[in-house]
């Protein structure tokens, strides 16, 4: 192959637009100067919106402090690599990146690059989850003895394919669509997504090691601690019926157990 000519212009404006990674170029001053598609995309918010307010607006708010202060050792000339931290998109659901940015101090301006690692952190929740839920030998889970003694939670998990991603969206859509009613179960799963029982099991064990009905209560237990973090609810009784437990006590303990802390206290 020739290489290529040292005077040959590349197209770099097509590349930023295409790039499925976040590209951004940041001002000292806190704010969007330049991004390509991929940012309003992940996020769900047009580029006025992004322009328009700072950069912390979009920012988790648990994680704006440490944020702002990886943003100062960049104003003062250090760059960043792998710093993970979450943003929030326009429809509430968080997005975990991982950015590595260089400042340009002579133009008071941050380059900076992210990939979107939601899909990794989710399945590491899945993971951690997963695993307490195995430890977990309570009278009601002993019918699942069986299940349980072949089933191993892989230490490391790859990332989805983009398809995957969907599916699994598809899957935790119905899952929450129907997680407060009576009826969910995996015959009602697999009729929604188009698929046999059996296919069901198979694909939710190929990416992510675990059963669909583990998966399915992981899902409950996350919507659990989503309720109780958005502080409109009051009881025990109001989070276990939205994620799906008609046994307060179960919930209370299986919640203990997969987070360390009693529902009580958060509420």
């Amino acid at each position: 192959m020739d290489k290529l000519d040292t005077h040959t212009v590349f197209d770099l404006e097509y590349f930023f637009e295409i790039t499925p990674d976040w590209l951004c170029i940041a001002g000292f001053d806190g704010y969007f100067k330049k991004i390509n598609p991929a940012v309003s995309e992940t996020l769900g918010y047009t580029y006025e919106e992004l322009f328009s307010v700072p950069i912390s607006s979009f920012i988790h708010p648990e994680d704006r402090e440490f944020t702002g202060r990886q943003r100062l050792r960049l104003t003062e000339g250090h760059s960043l690599l792998n710093f993970e931290n979450r943003y929030l998109a326009k429809d509430g659901s968080i997005v975990w990146l991982s950015w590595t940015s260089v400042p340009i101090p002579r133009d008071r301006l941050i380059f900076a690059i992210a990939k979107n690692i939601t899909y990794r952190k989710r399945i590491e929740e899945y993971d951690r989850i997963s695993a307490i839920l195995e430890m977990i030998n309570e009278d009601h889970q002993k019918k699942l003895k069986s299940e349980l003694k072949v089933i191993n939670v892989p230490q490391h998990i790859e990332e989805p394919t983009h398809a995957d991603q969907l599916w699994l969206n598809h899957f935790e859509t119905i899952v929450r669509r129907y997680a407060g009613k009576p009826g969910l179960n995996l015959a009602l799963i697999s009729n929604e997504l188009a698929v046999s029982q059996r296919q069901l099991f198979r694909r939710v064990e190929s990416i992510l090691g675990i059963t669909p009905n583990k998966l399915v209560r992981v899902i409950r237990l996350q919507l659990a601690w989503e309720a109780i973090a958005s502080g409109k609810y009051r009881t025990i009784k109001e989070i276990s019926s939205i994620a799906g437990y008609h046994s307060r006590s179960h919930f209370s303990k299986l919640f203990k157990e997969v987070y360390g802390i009693h529902v009580s206290e958060l509420l």
